[in-house]
This record gives C-alpha cells, structure tokens and sequence, in this order.
C-alpha cells in the first residue's frame, strides 16, 4: 500500500531543472581564479545542494590549506554572482524529460507540488521564468535559501513549505534530491521519506551515505511510490 504524501518538495538544479552543472562548473571557475585547483569532483562532493556561499567555504575548507576562509570565500561568492547571472542569461535551461506532467498528475492526485534550492530567489525565479513555470499554475510553492535562517542541511526550507501549504504532518512529506545534503534535509525536517535522483550533482554511492528511502534513476521513478 502507497503512504499517502500530501507534499513532495523537489530540489531545482540536477533535479528538476537541467542545467548542465553550470552553477557548480560556476563554483569551480571562481574557486580555482582565486589561485587554487579544485576539481568538478571536489565542488560537486563538497558542495553540491548547499547555498552557494556555504558550499564555497565548505570546498575551501575540504580542499585547500587556506589559512582565513571566509574572505576568500566572501570574494569568490561575490564573483559566482555576477558570473552566474551571466551564464543563466547565456543558457538554455530545459527540465528533465517528464518533469511537468509529474507536477500536473501530482497536483491532480492532491499532493502539494513545492520547489526548494540553495539558490537565492532572484536566480531561482530567472529560472522559473525561463522554464515558463508559475507559482499557482505548475508549483504550489518556491522556497530558497534567503528565504529561511538556516540553509541545507537544516531543514527550514522544508519546514517553510510545509507552512507554506497548511501540510502539517513532516511524514506526509517527500523530499526529493539529486545529492546527500538533500537526503540530510528532508531527515532533519523528519519527512516521511527521503529519495535521491541521479540525474545530477552526486552519484548513487554518494547520495547512498545519506541512506535515503530511495535512489531512483530519475523523477519518473516517484509515480510507482505516489501515484
């Protein structure tokens, strides 16, 4: 017998929003114009699904021997800025095949459709404006990391979404993700159940250390488990 889930709240980049790992390949640029040499590898480990600003210090502190991280990583955030709104201007995003009529027969079917990301909201809505997505129309909800007080892997975002859609119960929610610190919030926030895609950032031995319910190979996989 399915659990009934009145929520799924969907990770943006690698989940449903398929944007060649620019925003991480964005990370790396700025990381290694400050004179280093970290590796996609290492952004995508150590800072895949965090805001952005977390996950360049996290990648200094795991991958340099840099003595004073947070200027550094201040100046870097501040350069990923301005080069990702360039790379989003440049880009053609699309969304993973299926993505759209997964959110259509969800909210036909009652459950709450909402989308969180350790973007902040200006970029996220770009986002949303380039897939045509509406809040009201294709999601119940948007909800970014400047939105709460603390970011992935805490799980505020998810909390604010369950506000957000009058859910009340965290196990009628499903967390979905495409790497580990995903899988951590959705425990954090106490979610019925956690499942990672491999679509994205982090592969299935690495989403597997956050020992979510499940690992799917794309969000096609959640019409077996809620519809």
């Amino acid at each position: 017998m399915k659990r009934r889930i009145e929520l799924v709240v969907f990770d943006m980049a690698g989940t449903t929003v398929d944007e060649g790992n620019v925003v991480y390949k964005t990370v790396q640029k700025v990381i290694n114009d400050e004179g280093f040499n970290v590796s996609l590898n290492d952004v995508l480990k150590h800072g895949a699904g965090k805001e952005k600003h977390q996950a360049i210090a996290a990648i200094l502190k795991e991958c340099t021997d840099l003595n004073g991280i947070e200027k550094v990583a201040y100046k870097a955030f501040t350069n990923f800025k301005i080069a990702l709104e360039k790379a989003y201007n440049d880009l053609d995003v699309k969304t993973f095949e299926g993505t759209e009529s997964l959110f259509k027969d969800l909210r036909a079917n009652q459950i709450k459709v909402v989308l969180n990301t350790g973007y902040d909201t200006v970029t996220a809505n770009k986002l949303l404006s380039k897939l045509g997505w509406k809040v009201g129309v294709t999601i119940d909800a948007l909800v970014t990391a400047d939105d709460v007080e603390n970011g992935r892997p805490d799980g505020d975002m998810i909390l604010k979404a369950m506000q957000i859609t009058a859910v009340n119960d965290a196990q009628k929610v499903l967390k979905v993700g495409d790497s580990a610190i995903d899988i951590e919030e959705g425990k954090n926030a106490n979610c019925g159940i956690t499942a990672g895609v491999l679509t994205g950032a982090q592969t299935r031995e690495q989403i597997q250390e956050a020992n979510p319910t499940y690992i799917l190979e794309n969000l096609n996989g959640l019409r077996a488990i809620l519809l």
